[in-house]
C-alpha cells in the first residue's frame, strides 16, 4: 500500500502554497501534456443575462479543492472499499486566455485548450465560468467523438437566438444539438421558469433530448433513469452548479428552488461512468461573489475529484 506523502517531507496543508486543482501538478505547456485528466479554467461570464461573477469560478473551485489535499495517496471510500484517485496522473493546465468583451475569441481561446488535452489522450476537465463556455467544449470534439452529453441543470439551456445572441449562457445545449458529432442529450434537473420559453422544449423535443425534472428523476428511480442513457457512444458531462438546490449551492448567478442533492447527482454520474466512458467534463455557473460561506464551491471540487475518482477506477475496471 502506497505511503502518505507527509509522511516524509513538507506536511503541505491545504492552506499553503498554490491552488491548483487538488493541488496536483501545474502543466502549463499545452503541446506537452502527460495525464490522464487535465484541468482547464475557463473564467469567462460575459454571457451571463442577470447576475455575473463566474469569473472567478476556477479560482474559487480550485482554492476550495485543496480542502481535499491532505496528502493521502488516493482517497479511500470506506463505503466502496476503493481507493480512489490511487495513482491517478492529473494535472492543471491553468485557465484559457479570456480577451473581455470579445465572446468569439475567449471561447476560441477556451476551445484551443480542450483540443490540447484530447490531443494528448486525457480527459478535459473544464472549470467554468457561465455555461456559454461548454460550447467551445462541444466544438473541440468535432474531432474526437462521437458524444452523447449528459447535462445537468435547473435550465434547458435551448435557446436559439434572442435579439442576435446565439453564443450566450442559454444557448449551449441549442447549439449543442447542431454538431454532427454529438448523437444525443439528456437533460435531467430541469425546473422552474428559465430563459427558455415553450417553443425551446419543443425544439429540444424534436432534437431528440430527453427532459427531466428533478422529480421526474425521483419518481423513476436511479436505475430507470441510467436505463434511459443510451450505451454505446462516450459520454460527456456538462454541470450546471444551479442543478443543485440553492440550500446547499447558493453561489451561482441563477439559483432555482427543488434541485438535486449532493449524493443524488454523485450516484447519477458514478453509474454513468459504471456505464460507459466519460471523455470530458465541464462544470460551470460557481459564482463566488453571492458565496461567502464558500459551500458552493466546496461542493463543485468535491463532486468533481470524486467523480473524476470514479472515472478512471471505471476505466482501469474495464482494460
Amino acid at each position: 500500500m502506497a505511503k502518505n506523502s507527509y509522511e516524509s517531507g513538507r506536511l503541505d496543508l491545504p492552506f499553503v502554497g498554490i491552488s491548483t486543482f487538488g493541488k496536483f501538478p501545474l502543466a502549463l505547456d499545452w503541446d506537452n501534456i502527460q495525464a490522464d485528466v487535465a484541468i482547464l479554467g475557463a473564467p469567462f461570464d460575459m454571457g451571463t443575462q442577470f447576475r455575473s461573477g463566474t469569473r472567478f469560478g476556477p479560482r474559487g473551485v480550485r482554492a476550495a479543492s485543496t480542502l481535499f489535499s491532505f496528502g493521502h495517496a488516493g482517497a479511500y471510500d470506506h463505503e466502496d472499499d476503493v481507493t480512489y484517485l490511487e495513482q491517478a496522473r492529473i494535472v492543471d493546465i491553468g485557465d484559457a486566455d479570456m480577451v473581455h468583451t470579445d465572446t468569439p475569441t475567449s471561447h476560441a481561446n477556451i476551445e484551443k485548450g480542450v483540443r490540447a488535452i484530447l490531443k494528448a489522450g486525457a480527459i478535459p476537465v473544464v472549470i467554468g465560468g457561465d455555461h456559454s463556455i461548454n460550447i467551445p467544449c462541444i466544438n473541440a470534439f468535432s474531432d474526437f467523438g462521437p458524444i452523447y452529453i449528459i447535462q445537468i441543470d435547473a435550465h434547458l439551456d435551448f435557446v436559439d437566438e434572442r435579439h442576435g445572441v446565439r453564443n450566450g449562457h442559454g444557448n449551449p445545449m441549442c447549439r449543442a444539438s447542431e454538431h454532427a458529432h454529438v448523437k444525443g442529450i439528456s437533460q435531467f434537473g430541469i425546473r422552474n421558469v428559465s430563459s427558455t420559453a415553450r417553443e425551446g422544449y419543443v425544439a429540444a423535443r424534436a432534437a431528440g433530448c430527453d427532459i427531466l425534472s428533478v422529480r421526474d428523476v425521483r419518481r423513476l428511480g436511479l436505475e430507470a433513469v441510467l436505463a434511459r442513457i443510451p450505451e454505446g457512444v462516450p459520454y460527456y458531462l456538462t454541470i450546471d452548479i444551479d442543478g443543485f438546490d440553492p440550500s446547499i449551492a447558493p453561489g451561482t448567478g441563477t439559483p432555482s428552488h427543488g434541485g438535486f442533492l449532493y449524493y443524488e447527482v454523485l450516484e447519477l454520474l458514478a453509474g454513468v461512468a459504471a456505464k460507459g466512458p466519460i471523455v470530458g467534463i465541464d462544470l460551470v455557473e460557481v459564482a463566488p461573489p453571492y458565496d461567502p460561506t464558500e459551500i458552493t464551491s466546496i461542493l463543485a471540487a468535491q463532486l468533481l475529484l470524486n467523480l473524476i475518482g470514479r472515472i478512471l477506477h471505471y476505466r482501469t475496471c474495464a482494460a
